[in-house]
């Protein structure tokens, strides 16, 4: 009976592409990170990224945000 109760684990999709799929100046894939109410980014949970790339995608944002390609705050 639990079984039918389990959620399916979320696959990082960073995995799945590759090491440089994710660069700050790709701002499409890079909104898919950010929170569209507040500008936060989202967290591991939310987004389904391992931990590796959960760094990854918060170094990239905060470049993008100093960039000017996104804004710090909605």
């Amino acid at each position: 009976m639990a079984e039918f109760y389990r959620k399916k684990r979320k696959r990082c999709l960073l995995c799945d592409k590759g090491e440089d799929a994710l660069n700050y100046k790709d701002v499409d894939l890079i909104k898919r990170y950010i929170s569209p109410d507040k500008g936060k980014i989202s967290n591991r949970k939310h987004t389904g990224t391992c931990s590796k790339h959960q760094r990854i995608v918060a170094r990239e944002v905060k470049k993008a945000r100093f960039m000017a390609l996104i804004p710090f705050v909605k």
